[in-house]
């Protein structure tokens, strides 16, 4: 049935979207460590932007997988 096939793709851009959310925040607390480490003098200013940058990398990375995975479900759904 067509509406249930809707009904459960919404569901899937739900829980994708929380996944986004949860890497964010995962990503944002893991700045956050790096620059309490900074502001402790613990890593130079040079690994404070590469650890920042390493981060975002990985947060992109991420979010490219949850996307993917979230179109494919949504396609499989759709195509039954």
């Amino acid at each position: 049935d067509k509406e249930i096939g809707e009904n459960v793709t919404s569901a899937v851009k739900k829980v994708a979207e929380d996944a986004r959310v949860a890497v964010r925040l995962v990503r944002r607390d893991s700045n956050e460590e790096v620059k309490k480490a900074l502001k402790d003098k613990l890593v130079s200013e040079d690994e404070a932007k590469k650890g920042e940058a390493d981060i975002q990398k990985l947060t992109d990375d991420c979010i490219k997988k949850i996307d993917a995975i979230a179109d494919e479900k949504e396609k499989s759904i759709l195509t039954i």
